[in-house]
């Protein structure tokens, strides 16, 4: 089992993953929570390449979609969008994301940063077991009404079947999501305010979510 004391890492990275298919202002508002709740040193927002989850799903090529967020992220301090995923071949799965990661970056502890939906389902990943050896998970405290916990008895769930180190981030109830925005886009409705301008320009200009 990966050593998760933070005093032994030098750096604190959030990984905030996704298809972000595309990014909004939520991804940046939970980001920029977990950047100042936890006191990180950096978050590092990865777009996965090839999100297995989805595969029957219409997806932006990965290209497109790294670049709407790199025009998100650009000029925030302490965001950084990282090619990880991107560089991979394959399927990506969280658990071996981390493992990489940890591989690649052996003085960084990571939180992986996930909306409450995602700590409800989270047990049904690719190796749940090693995403919460290798990771605190940082989590947007909310009730997920489909769950059959509440939040917190999820979290005291978590800790106790997989020893997870999770921590609840004070983040606002948001029904704002990409799937939104895409239908907004494709019945010619305004999308102005839910995602940054740069990146309503980059999707006009590239004729996405017409259909």
């Amino acid at each position: 089992m990966i050593e998760k004391d933070v005093n032994l890492k030098i750096k604190k990275v959030g990984i905030m993953g996704g298809t972000f298919d595309p990014i909004h202002n939520a991804h940046l508002s939970l980001a920029q929570c977990a950047l100042t709740g936890l006191s990180l040193d950096e978050v590092w927002f990865m777009p996965a390449r090839d999100p297995y989850f989805k595969k029957k799903k219409k997806v932006t090529p990965a290209k497109k979609r790294c670049e709407m967020t790199s025009l998100a992220v650009r000029g925030i301090g302490g965001f950084k969008l990282s090619l990880f995923e991107l560089e991979r071949e394959g399927e990506t799965y969280t658990a071996e994301t981390l493992e990489l990661l940890h591989e690649k970056y052996p003085d960084i502890h990571f939180y992986f940063i996930i909306g409450a939906d995602s700590m409800y389902e989270i047990d049904t990943w690719y190796h749940p077991e090693r995403i919460m050896q290798l990771c605190t998970l940082a989590v947007a405290g909310r009730h997920y009404p489909e769950g059959q916990r509440s939040f917190r008895e999820q979290v005291e769930y978590l800790k106790d079947r997989f020893q997870a180190d999770i921590a609840v981030l004070d983040y606002p109830e948001t029904d704002l999501s990409s799937t939104m925005i895409r239908k907004m886009v494709a019945e010619g409705r305004d999308i102005s305010g839910l995602l940054p301008d740069k990146v309503k320009e980059y999707i006009r200009d590239h004729g996405l979510y017409k259909d």
